[in-house]
């Protein structure tokens, strides 16, 4: 199965606004800010309905595993964003799961 550039690109917006989904509902706990909750569902849904673009065009059996990158740019949000610390262990996981998804993917 050979997947185009595009392929890839929309499997990194998608997961990269699942990921922001999730920060924009935990800046919404801390704020309390209506903003932040409707930033955080926007992001969940444009990621779901890219998610469902790709399904049209790729296995599931790629599309979902490529989900796990949404782990990646979770640990970055939180690293930058919320000035969370983050571990050696969980780089050795985030090498993991880079590792699996060209696996999986490529």
């Amino acid at each position: 199965m050979l997947i185009d550039s595009w392929m890839i690109a929309v499997l990194i917006v998608m997961t990269l606004c699942g990921a922001l989904g999730g920060a924009g509902l935990k800046a919404y706990a801390s704020s309390r800010n209506r903003l932040h909750v409707l930033m955080g569902l926007g992001f969940y849904g444009t990621g779901a309905l890219l998610n469902i673009v790709l399904l049209k065009f790729l296995p599931l059996t790629v599309v979902l595993p490529a989900n796990a990158l949404t782990y990646v740019w979770t640990l970055i949000i939180a690293m930058l964003v919320f000035k969370e610390t983050v571990g050696p262990l969980r780089w050795i996981g985030v090498a993991c799961i880079m590792g699996g998804l060209c696996l999986l993917v490529f």
